[in-house]
């Protein structure tokens, strides 16, 4: 793939996600990530169905897991699932905390290398004595499918997105799903990682919003959110969003995952009180979450059809 690859060719969508409706309550709508996501899957699954049909091999896809986390066994587990469901070729390395940082690179250097891995996805976050940026840097740009190397964030913000990080591109398919025009909308985006704040508002301003980033040096996050059309908040804070921030008519992304000390999970906004001001709103769970694991597998898809052009000619 040279320097001369257009926005027409790789920046298009690959997956379409139509008619996507959801129920509408009396004074807001809830985004229903569950049924968007399975709607997503289900057309990944048939584009899987017909891409075996024709003679090309499955999707595959390696998930790599250093040390024991919880969590992220459990999300590893998740993606390996959805993996099956859609007729992906699945493949789980789990290595011990002691691996080392040249021990990771080579492993990845062996995935770069099978021509049955289309995607590699390192889980985050990873032990302190591996740097995360060279890990991520390792890995091919064409099987990127978390979305995070530097290449693959710059052609994003220049317009010319390929692999778009899971999260921020999930996000953009709810909103899509709402039906509302984003064009000349006030967004505001709490939080500025890597993984979900800075590609998103790029997202958003490929999507031309005006977007504004509050992160933990922002003074008076409120007075911003309080004129936002979007809130995406992905600040890690549970009900960090008040309820009366939230102006009449706003669309609500909901990114947070936050376990309380009861083990109930909540999100960053308020939403009970976010409710009865947004006109579009996400649950937690069952918002975003689905969508990050639906847009893996989109990814995946894409970096397999980018891969045959480029073995192709």
């Amino acid at each position: 793939m040279g320097d001369n690859t257009t926005p027409s060719k790789f920046g298009q969508r690959l997956i379409l996600v139509k008619n996507l409706k959801v129920k509408s309550c009396m004074t807001f709508q809830k985004i229903d990530g569950k049924k968007i996501a399975f709607e997503l899957r289900t057309s990944i699954k048939e584009q899987v169905d017909a891409r075996i049909s024709s003679g090309l091999p499955k999707p595959g896809l390696a998930v790599v897991l250093v040390g024991e986390n919880p969590a992220s066994e459990v999300y590893v587990r998740n993606k390996c699932n959805a993996c099956e469901e859609v007729g992906f070729y699945s493949l789980s390395k789990k290595l011990s905390h002691n691996t080392t940082q040249a021990q990771l690179l080579t492993l990845i250097n062996d995935l770069n290398e099978n021509p049955a891995i289309n995607g590699i996805l390192v889980q985050l976050p990873l032990p302190k004595h591996i740097d995360e940026e060279k890990i991520i840097e390792a890995i091919d740009i064409l099987k990127d499918v978390d979305g995070f190397h530097p290449y693959n964030i710059g052609r994003l913000a220049l317009r010319m997105p390929v692999l778009r990080s899971c999260t921020p591109k999930g996000i953009m398919t709810l909103l899509e799903s709402t039906n509302v025009a984003l064009a000349g909308k006030e967004a505001v985006v709490i939080g500025a990682s890597n993984i979900v704040g800075r590609p998103v508002s790029l997202e958003l301003l490929m999507a031309r919003c005006t977007v504004t980033t509050c992160h933990s040096r922002t003074i008076n996050v409120e007075e911003h959110v309080r004129r936002a059309d979007i809130i995406i908040a992905a600040v890690g804070i549970p009900g960090f969003v008040k309820g009366d921030w939230v102006k009449p008519g706003a669309i609500v992304i909901d990114v947070g995952i936050n376990q309380l000390e009861t083990g109930k999970l909540a999100g960053d906004v308020d939403y009970e009180a976010a409710s009865k001001n947004a006109s579009w709103i996400t649950p937690v769970p069952g918002g975003v979450g689905p969508m990050t694991i639906a847009s893996l597998l989109e990814n995946t898809l894409q970096a397999a059809q980018l891969q045959d052009r480029k073995h192709l000619g």
